[in-house]
């Protein structure tokens, strides 16, 4: 019964202590992996008997599993419990100008089916059709429906400006700036549908997974085909008016001439500076022999730093890691000065070629640059982190309706 003078599922009421309870359990399996119903009880606090009637109420509500017992272990065998994997289940998609990159996770977060659909030249058949193409993708390759999926989180360059609906800060994305494209894609997908900057995603990805575990203050910065920055402030990430916060690439920096009508041009002196097209450059200026003036930047930039990092002893290699490292601090040095962060991420094939190499050089560069002393370290989901950042996103907002019993 509820207590007196209250309503049933008001704060304190048996049913919502129900609720917590489960949610608890749910969170440590899904951190745990199967446990038995002595072990869940120990973890939650919980007596023997209401821990057993709390699976009842997970089983029955589809949400856990029997899974073996623990036979083989010391004592007695014990039946063993886990998330039922198929209670739901989310689609992330990566949105470049070269393809669309897709994916379906289970309710575990275990990735069950990826798609990837190549996009260059295709603007004219549609943002909606692409992203339906790849989702569909995706989810026949978890061997689903479409209509299976709870939530998708879609992940683009720029963002959609919350006042307009449209896209942003992204003009070399083709076939993304119709002013009616978010209504067209509700209609066309059946499920909640949420869009966000890819460079966010990679940060959900690091907060969630990473580098950025247990932290609620920080900065993630971005160097692949462009360069920009996700900023976390009190663990939840700050996006701007527009939807433009962490739009680096537009930073104006000393050691560049100063770019106007950046929205037109789409770039700005921080991208001029160090973003992935200065990389060979600087190791043109070099004398380094070889080196390709062309797209893919990134592709280009990257081996370059890899090659460095492998030998950074060598003196072309070691110029080239210093100039680059000193490029990379001039513009974060001006990010530190405003946020003051805890720690800075640094992610995209870019950084993450350059290694530790590079992030010592440029954690050295900043100390001379900057009043405070943020911690540097390189991003640890470096497989499609912005892929498994709209799969983190989607399963977060998914887990709290489905684990929520109290309804």
């Amino acid at each position: 019964m509820a207590a007196a003078g209250s309503t049933p599922g008001t704060p304190g009421t048996p049913k919502v202590l129900r609720a917590m309870n489960d949610r608890a359990a749910l969170d440590l399996l899904l951190a745990h992996g199967p446990l038995s119903r002595t072990r869940i009880g120990k973890l939650t606090g919980l007596s023997k008997p209401t821990a057993s009637q709390l699976l009842a109420r997970l089983e029955a509500a589809g949400l856990v599993v029997e899974t073996g017992t623990t036979e083989g272990r010391p004592g007695p065998s014990a039946q063993l419990y886990a998330i039922n994997a198929q209670a739901a289940y989310v689609g992330g998609l990566d949105v470049t100008p070269g393809r669309i990159l897709a994916a379906v996770a289970d309710i575990s977060g275990r990735t069950v089916g990826q798609y990837e659909l190549a996009t260059p030249g295709r603007s004219g058949d549609g943002a909606v059709r692409q992203v339906l193409d790849a989702l569909d993708g995706a989810v026949k390759a978890a061997g689903l429906a479409r209509s299976a999926l709870h939530r998708v989180v879609i992940g683009t360059p720029g963002a959609f400006d919350p006042g307009t609906g449209r896209l942003r800060y992204a003009s070399h994305l083709p076939g993304w700036h119709s002013p009616d494209l978010l209504d067209a894609l509700a209609a066309a997908l059946p499920m909640p549908v949420e869009y966000e900057n890819d460079v966010n995603l990679a940060a959900v990805a690091e907060q969630r997974l990473g580098a950025a575990q247990e932290h609620d203050d920080f900065v993630l910065l971005w160097n692949e085909e462009g360069i920009g920055a996700a900023l976390v402030i009190n663990g939840r990430l700050h996006r701007g008016w527009t939807g433009g916060a962490g739009e680096l690439g537009f930073l104006p920096v000393p050691g560049t001439p100063l770019v106007r009508q950046v929205v037109r041009t789409g770039s700005g002196g921080y991208q001029e500076l160090a973003g992935a097209q200065a990389i060979p450059r600087i190791a043109r200026s070099l004398g380094m022999p070889g080196v390709p003036d062309r797209q893919p930047y990134a592709e280009h930039a990257a081996t370059l730093l890899r090659q460095a990092a492998a030998d950074p002893t060598e003196s072309l290699h070691a110029e080239l890691l210093h100039q680059t490292a000193h490029r990379i601090a001039t513009g974060l040095s001006s990010v530190v000065a405003v946020l003051d962060p805890e720690l800075i991420v640094l992610s995209g094939g870019v950084m993450t070629a350059g290694g530790e190499a590079l992030r010592a050089l440029i954690q050295t560069e900043l100390a001379e640059l900057a009043a405070s002393r943020p911690r540097l370290a390189l991003g640890e989901v470096q497989h499609r982190p912005v892929l498994r950042g709209a799969l983190e996103s989607a399963l977060a907002d998914t887990r709290d309706e489905v684990f929520d019993t109290s309804r």
